[in-house]
């Protein structure tokens, strides 16, 4: 995994704006359930910088919304989860990653269904209702819990339709030179090259 370069770090805080935009001011919100367009920044974010770039684009999304733009009171476990999501769509959706095949197809159950199916399960119900239950005094997780299963599954069909649709945007952005990968393959060999020498 290479770092990010400043060029990659411009096009993340645009993609972390859009985030704030989508999540605060685009979406439906009560305080138990969300539904908006906002993990689009963090799908492109994963799809062309890698776990890194998600894990920005949904960590510093949700702080910089939450501090700005207050929907209740806040609670750190949201921006780390909103870090982990973005991380967790990054390693499965980016193509250097070593979860794609060899002809860099996008396969629907090894990089759509995991990631989809690990963030709404892990991330989004079990600690997202664990941070709600304790921001609201709750003893009541479980209750939490299942009425907040249908907006999971909503959103995960909806994730899984945009997944496919991201990804020739992504690939089209690459070939426009917006986005630059460097082959680790050829870095390593002008490294040892140089080393030789």
């Amino acid at each position: 995994m290479k770092k990010l370069g400043l060029r990659a770090i411009c096009h993340c805080a645009i993609l972390v704006a859009m985030e704030v935009v989508l999540n605060r001011f685009c979406s439906i919100q009560t305080p138990f359930l969300k539904i908006g367009l906002n993990f689009i920044p963090i799908l492109m974010g994963a799809m062309l910088y890698g776990p890194i770039g998600g894990a920005i684009v949904g960590g510093l999304g949700d702080l910089i919304g939450a501090l700005l733009f207050p929907f209740g009171p806040y609670h750190p476990g949201f921006s780390i989860c909103g870090a982990l999501m973005g991380a967790v769509f990054g390693f499965f959706l980016y193509q250097n990653s070593r979860v794609f095949d060899n002809k860099n197809r996008v396969r629907f159950w090894r990089n759509m269904v995991v990631p989809v199916v690990a963030n709404s399960v892990i991330f989004a119900l079990f600690l997202n209702t664990l941070w709600i239950s304790q921001l609201y005094d709750s003893k009541t997780y479980w209750g939490f819990f299942i009425s907040r299963i249908p907006q999971e599954l909503g959103m995960g069909a909806v994730k899984l339709i945009f997944i496919p649709i991201l990804v020739p945007i992504a690939r089209q952005l690459r070939k426009l030179g917006l986005v630059r990968y460097v082959d680790r393959t050829k870095v390593q060999v002008v490294k040892e090259e140089d080393a030789q020498e």
